[in-house]
């Protein structure tokens, strides 16, 4: 009988992209070299099964019990193991990876990591910018209480203040610190009840270390503005940007200052509309601070339009949301069968209702009493002359509001506001300005991609020591993909290229994700074409020319979709 012919399929997509990064990044030479030696009955290398659980959570998140399905219509070869190891990337071998990974010396192979990337990429680190987010779990997680596992400490996952607004789950405290360019250069995960501003000084310090020298330009939020931290970042020579705190005296003198003064604002950038391309400019105004730090630091009040219809957008939202809860509240005071019968109760609400909208200020409201009188019979039957009448009072009550007109037209004056402090006297406003409206929010691009396409919260791994091996590795998935869009976007603006059809039907895109040029590459594939076992024919991946554009961009040689590694 003659043989049949057989076709055999294998996934390519995007992963000679992620090898070619990893490669330069020499990620998996330094796994070897800072994990334990491995066990000599283990039939798959914990760093092998590593480096395959990286490169799913940079392609595609996936639950680790389905990592072997992510990888199973893989090309092997890319995955850096033999078709049959790909079948034991089962979920146990990964947790006990993951256990490899945690009794490893993460923060030397950490700084080796970032040390390599910096001379690899040329990453600059004149300004680094640092934020904290809250990573949340579900579950009781009893266990992780901080007790040191295996001669190593452990993190608390336990509740704090979540910046996902969860109060009622538990959490860690993700903190990371990225560059000038939005590549992140170093990362650190703390207990859940950590509070921002006893992070900044050992981070702050970390960053010295790793730079070599204390006068890079260290930006961060207000979380930043503690005197003694301030005091230590100037006194070793640091520079630092952050934002005054509401709860500094110089905030609320300024602030009242508005109310009686003309301020002379001069104008120092204006900014295209974010997301609008034909709507208004923001124009951005600043003025030196009448009212000096006490430290003698420089103290710069900045007015932006685009924040000022927003301010006060939000405050007219706040007032309405506010007003329709009075409103409800009402009805139900006056209802007949009323259950709020005292005047502390129907006060505890409206307080309620203006503190959970924030208007306090601009909403005063008044609880008004009035009696009813109600008469009736002392016994039953037909009243007559001599009937006798019992009398009865009840007390009902009734909440009515009136906006505080003066309060609301002061706040209008202060919409738009909002002060940076510094120790460089050296910058200009603009720059000043430029370093944290502009670059700042590149940090919280990096915070919404490890939560939305990296997928790192919430968690479901019940080990803390695996925890934090997991997120050793999302952190480098997250690196990853920052220099993937840092390569394109550069090579794009050294060429020329503004667009690139990266959305469907071709549109057009102005600034390229790591994730979108991942999804263009996810549909090439390889097949084999054998007939009674033997090979016949191989069919190569076929690259069109969007492929090949973005591959000369990102400097990764076609022909890498084309051969298989060794």
């Amino acid at each position: 009988m003659e043989a049949r012919f057989s076709l055999s399929s294998a996934t390519v997509a995007a992963l000679p992209i992620v090898n070619h990064f990893l490669a330069r990044l020499r990620f998996s030479e330094l796994l070897c070299r800072y994990l334990p030696p491995p066990d000599p009955r283990t039939q798959l290398d914990p760093a092998v099964t590593l480096c395959a659980l990286l490169k799913c959570l940079i392609l595609s998140r996936t639950p680790l019990y389905s990592v072997i399905e992510w990888a199973s219509p893989l090309l092997p070869s890319l995955l850096g193991c033999s078709p049959a190891q790909l079948r034991q990337l089962n979920d146990d071998r990964i947790g006990r990876s993951l256990d490899r990974l945690f009794d490893a010396d993460r923060d030397a192979l950490l700084t080796d990591f970032v040390l390599h990337l910096v001379q690899e990429f040329s990453v600059p680190l004149q300004q680094l910018h640092n934020d904290s987010t809250t990573l949340t779990f579900y579950g009781r997680y009893p266990q992780a209480d901080g007790t040191p596992m295996r001669g190593r400490p452990t993190l608390e996952i336990t509740f704090g203040h979540s910046k996902d607004h969860r109060p009622d789950l538990k959490q860690l405290l993700w903190i990371l610190t990225v560059t000038v360019e939005g590549v992140p250069i170093q990362f650190k995960v703390a207990d859940g009840n950590t509070a921002d501003v006893r992070t900044h000084l050992d981070t702050w310090q970390a960053l010295c270390a790793l730079v070599g020298r204390p006068d890079f330009l260290y930006v961060a939020d207000c979380k930043l503005c503690s005197r003694p931290i301030l005091r230590i970042i100037h006194q070793k020579g640091g520079r630092f940007i952050t934002v005054l705190p509401r709860t500094r005296k110089e905030d609320a003198q300024f602030r009242k200052w508005l109310a009686y003064q003309a301020p002379p604002w001069q104008e120092v950038a204006q900014y295209p509309h974010p997301r609008l391309k034909e709507g208004p400019p923001d124009i951005v105004r600043a003025l030196d601070s009448p009212f000096p730090d006490p430290d003698g630091y420089r103290l710069l009040w900045f007015h932006s339009s685009l924040k000022q219809q927003r301010d006060a957008e939000n405050r007219q939202e706040a007032i309405d949301r506010a007003l329709e809860e009075l409103q409800q509240l009402k009805a139900k005071v006056e209802s007949p069968r009323t259950r709020l019968t005292s005047r502390e109760g129907i006060a505890q609400k409206a307080e309620g209702i203006l503190s959970h909208r924030g208007t306090q200020r601009w909403i005063h409201y008044t609880i008004e009493e009035r009696r009813q009188e109600r008469y009736r019979q002392e016994k039953r039957g037909r009243s007559g002359p001599q009937t006798r009448w019992r009398r009865t009072v009840k007390i009902r009550y009734s909440l009515t509001w009136q906006p505080v007109l003066q309060n609301i037209a002061e706040d209008a004056l202060r919409d738009g506001v909002f002060p940076l402090l510094t120790n460089c006297p050296d910058l200009s406003v603009k720059q000043v300005l430029e370093a944290y409206k502009r670059k700042q929010p590149l940090i919280e691009k990096r915070h919404e991609m490890l939560k939305t396409v990296l997928e790192a919260a919430p968690l479901w791994l019940k080990n803390v020591g695996r925890v934090e091996a997991f997120l050793f590795l999302e952190y480098v998935a997250l690196t990853v993909h920052a220099l993937v869009e840092r390569e394109l976007r550069q090579a794009m603006e050294r060429e020329g290229v503004k667009m690139l059809p990266l959305y469907p039907e071709e549109r057009e895109c102005e600034a390229p994700t790591a994730a979108r040029v991942f999804e263009v590459f996810g549909t090439l594939q390889r097949h084999v074409l054998s007939k009674g076992g033997k090979e016949v024919q191989k069919f190569l991946p076929e690259l069109t020319n969007l492929h090949r554009q973005i591959l000369r961009l990102l400097g990764v040689p076609p022909n890498t979709f084309r051969q298989e590694p060794n």
